[in-house]
């Protein structure tokens, strides 16, 4: 019995400390995807594939630009990529977006500060831009275009994926000023639309993210990790961190924003600056995604991929801990916010209840404007034109037809030949 209870305890402690840790970052969650959701309301996705001709400098910063203004979630933004290289973006163009996608958006950035501090969201953009430098680099050297021409082949197969539906949406709003098309009725339903999808996509992952660790924090003793980490060493845990700390991303299967708290538990327990930013930078190679870009790729491509993105993510973390270290910006406290507190009237609790008003009318918005039709259809792949002669319809709006293939212009997703639209009930 004492067996039983010690272990009960234990899980019961871990539960614990994962429920305060969504208590503390529930409202920046909400704040990051409202702000996301504001920004890819007002960026229209069928532009990126036209600002992404060629690996320059130019396009390169637009790509970086277009990722940051898109979703969290790793698996929509690899979707995403694939699509724009198929649509004739060039693949490093391409995949400088999904990098960007992952690690230079606003949620992110708004949940570092709150949980880690605001030198890792500032070590996260820094890192990220210099990211996509190397990226582009280490393509330019090693990536032939035979390479890239199989990968185009294996890619207009069209296998599927995760969340290829949400990758195909886009509700943006193209006139008026940026305030205008925000408070516009279209601009609303937009932003509603993109705040419960994101968090559709995302929810498992954070979860995840969360459980795991509170487990972390409540059964692995700090001990292990200041061993594991080569804390008595400060010169190699400055080198270790950043070289192990993409692995250890992989093992742990959470992408997305979900790998910030075990992230916050790692830095408590001794990994090193650089090693926390090459942790959260590996969301894209963990197992399952690799397996993703088997698919839209092939093999070939998808272990390249895994080579040069885990070295880009080791180089990027050596050099934040030196860049942060020589300008003194690296935390001397290890005081990440892994808590075991209950909740109280403070300013946590206040920001929280502000902020779920707000997701509470998001939600309603999108429960009165079509939103759990398009729900549905978020892990579905786009389907294949028709010819110019046939009818073809939304596949979440069916009273938007016409002849021949286009985009609907209320959700942004391309039409479909009427014999293959989806029969579902739709709420207007």
């Amino acid at each position: 019995m004492a067996i039983f209870a010690s272990v009960g305890g234990a899980i019961v402690r871990a539960l614990h400390l994962s429920a305060s840790m969504t208590w503390e970052v529930l409202w920046a969650l909400i704040l990051g995807f409202a702000l996301s959701a504001v920004v890819q309301a007002v960026v229209s996705k069928s532009e990126m594939t036209r600002l992404l001709p060629n690996d320059s400098p130019r396009c390169l910063s637009i790509a970086a630009a277009l990722g940051a203004a898109s979703s969290s979630c790793s698996y929509a933004a690899v979707a995403l990529a694939r699509s724009l290289f198929r649509k004739g973006a060039d693949f490093t163009a391409s995949m400088a977006f999904e990098f960007a996608s992952t690690n230079l958006v606003i949620e992110l950035g708004v949940l570092l500060v709150v949980l880690i501090g605001w030198q890792f969201a500032l070590a996260e953009l820094v890192g990220g831009v210099i990211m996509i430098v190397i990226l582009a680099v280490l393509f330019r050297v090693f990536l032939r275009p035979r390479m890239v021409e199989a990968a185009r082949v294996q890619a207009e197969r069209g296998l599927l994926g995760v969340m290829e539906g949400h990758a195909s949406m886009d509700m943006s709003v193209g006139e008026g000023s940026l305030l205008q098309r925000m408070r516009s009725p279209e601009g609303r339903t937009a932003i509603s639309h993109y705040f419960v999808m994101d968090w559709a996509s995302i929810y498992r992952d954070i979860a995840i993210g969360l459980l795991i660790a509170g487990a972390l924090a409540a059964w692995v003793p700090n001990s292990f990790w200041q061993s594991f980490f080569l804390v008595h060493h400060p010169v190699l845990a400055k080198v270790w961190g950043p070289l192990i700390g993409p692995a250890v991303s992989m093992a742990s299967f959470v992408c997305s924003i979900g790998n910030v708290p075990l992230a916050a538990v790692l830095w408590n327990g001794g990994i090193s600056f650089g090693g926390v930013v090459a942790f959260i930078f590996a969301d894209l190679i963990i197992l399952p995604i690799l397996n993703i870009y088997r698919k839209y790729y092939g093999a070939k491509m998808s272990l390249f991929l895994l080579a040069t993105f885990y070295a880009t993510m080791v180089a990027a973390g050596l050099i934040v801990e030196v860049l942060f270290g020589a300008l003194g910006l690296i935390p001397s406290v290890r005081h990440a916010r892994v808590v075991e507190a209950g909740i109280t009237f403070n300013y946590t609790t206040v920001l929280n209840s502000v902020f779920l008003l707000i997701a509470a009318a998001l939600v309603v918005r999108f429960l009165r404007t079509g939103g759990p039709a398009m729900l549905r259809m978020m892990g579905n792949p786009p389907a294949a034109p028709g010819g110019s002669d046939q009818e073809h319809v939304c596949p979440m709006h069916p009273d938007v037809r016409q002849r021949g293939p286009g985009r609907c212009p209320t959700c942004g997703m391309d039409l479909v030949p009427t014999e293959r639209a989806p029969s579902a009930e739709h709420d207007h």
